[in-house]
């Protein structure tokens, strides 16, 4: 089990962020973006699990720039307030705390970022990863057709992109789109890739 930190960023604004520790040495760090629904409990259980991997794992409260405390469900009204509260917050905000939550955890070595369902991406090809990039998408996802995937896989042909017969939240176990058998394999993936490039 992971506790809340205090986080402070380059332009002096104080968030929130869930940390979880491994039992012994950590093999690196992981900066765990939250969804829509805030740093809520499957959003802490992710960076748990990581923890248990071996990673130190943090998930900076993001939507603390807007809103603090944010923690929704996912249901309708969940879906309506958390997309409310995304819609005012901008990217260079983002990548403040991010930056932050990076910054604190130097301290166990390579850091890397996990993040949820990128359905900005096929809109910013333009942009060239400055680190490795792994993707996941669901192949019944109604946020992110399969069409943009197509994009993605043209514009960046030496990044791994997996696709599972899965919808958009496929990953989260308190979603109806939760599909075990690929959440599972999406993971292993996960995992083999962290090792490669963070250790």
């Amino acid at each position: 089990m992971g506790e809340w930190i205090k986080l402070t960023a380059s332009d002096g604004h104080r968030f929130d962020g869930y940390f979880a520790l491994p039992s012994g040495t950590a093999r690196g760090g992981l900066v765990v973006i939250q969804e829509i629904f805030g740093v809520n409990r499957h959003m802490r259980s992710v960076a748990d699990r990581f923890a248990a991997d071996g990673y130190a794992a943090l998930a900076p409260a993001l939507f603390d720039r807007v809103e603090r405390n944010v923690d929704v469900g996912y249901d309708e009204a969940g879906m309506i307030k958390g997309r409310s509260v995304r819609q005012r917050l901008t990217y260079d905000q983002a990548m403040l705390d991010t930056t932050a939550a990076v910054a604190h955890l130097q301290r166990s070595g390579k850091v890397g970022i996990v993040g949820y369902y990128g359905g900005d991406i096929a809109n910013l090809l333009n942009e060239t990863p400055k680190a490795p990039v792994m993707l996941h998408f669901g192949e019944k996802d109604q946020h992110i057709p399969a069409t943009a995937v197509a994009r993605i896989r043209a514009a960046a042909p030496t990044v791994p992109v997996h696709t599972y017969p899965a919808g958009h939240g496929f990953n989260c176990d308190e979603r109806k789109d939760y599909d075990a058998a690929s959440a599972a394999e999406a993971r292993d993936r996960t995992l083999a890739f962290l090792a490669t490039h963070i250790g």
